[in-house]
């Protein structure tokens, strides 16, 4: 398919194979110092489906409000299991993260997962108080810029506490993803590209965006996150030097970063 080598991530990083044996690793060593201190809630169902739960990192005091984080892997692959140790930058400045999992194609179609996140966020906001704060990488910063589109099915309530949204490297226009061999998953037609395509889609949520992408990345990237941020007035764009698609996140690790501190405000 034409689409297949621009969407393609992991064949153009060096060592591009060892990152995921390298964030389980790093995630199970996070989980197990928050469980061993008790500031790690595992395992909360948000749903009816198996893969729909999400584990909850606490900050040594009390929460000054909620991180919800998304993860990648074209709808296709992953759960929360690898992203763990990405909640230490907002836990270290105060705040309560939750990662959920989430069913995956093509099982379930995308507007399904979207769904599926809308129910996660709604859920882990009723144990952590305070704003709400959104991101998402690559499939993940398309799931969190979706809750702020206006067919959002969040509440009004989770709507009025939600505080910023950095969808990195997203995945904001779905129609070229109709041209990968993945759309075998997917099952995407242009109609539901579209209903499914924030960079399409009006802003219904009074919130600010931040988009961040690696200057490194496939260049189909760097023209997903421009896309999402010209469509959406007032959103900004930060091209990260130096940075691939697989490492652009690590500076959610570091709670003194430029990326922690857009998340946080």
């Amino acid at each position: 398919m034409k689409n297949d080598i621009p969407y393609a991530n992991r064949d153009f990083i060096p060592d591009g194979d060892a990152y995921p044996d390298r964030w389980a690793e790093d995630a199970r060593a996070y989980r197990e110092v928050e469980v061993a201190v008790g500031r790690a809630r595992l395992n909360t169902a948000y749903g009816n489906h198996e893969r729909e739960r999400f584990d909850l990192f606490h900050p040594a005091g009390q929460a000054e409000g909620l991180v919800v984080f998304v993860h990648g892997g074209y709808w296709r692959l992953f759960d929360r299991s690898y992203w763990s140790h990405f909640a230490a930058g907002a836990t270290a400045q105060g705040w309560a993260v939750a990662m959920p999992s989430y069913p995956l194609a093509p099982e379930v179609r995308i507007a399904d997962i979207t769904r599926s996140i809308c129910a996660a966020v709604q859920s882990a906001a009723g144990y952590v108080a305070g704003p709400i704060a959104l991101s998402g990488h690559s499939a993940g910063g398309h799931l969190v810029a979706r809750m702020a589109c206006d067919d959002s099915v969040l509440s009004s309530d989770i709507r009025d506490r939600l505080h910023r949204i950095v969808p990195i490297s997203p995945v904001s226009d779905l129609r070229p993803l109709i041209q990968t061999s993945m759309n075998a998953d997917f099952m995407l037609d242009d109609a539901a590209a579209m209903a499914e395509s924030p960079a399409l889609m009006a802003k219904a949520v009074d919130v600010p965006v931040s988009v961040w992408v690696g200057a490194d990345e496939r260049p189909v990237f760097l023209d997903q996150a421009r896309w999402l941020a010209d469509a959406w007035d007032g959103s900004d764009l930060h091209i990260v030097e130096g940075r691939h698609h697989f490492d652009v996140i690590d500076d959610l690790i570091d709670p003194e970063s430029d990326m922690v501190r857009a998340l946080l405000g």
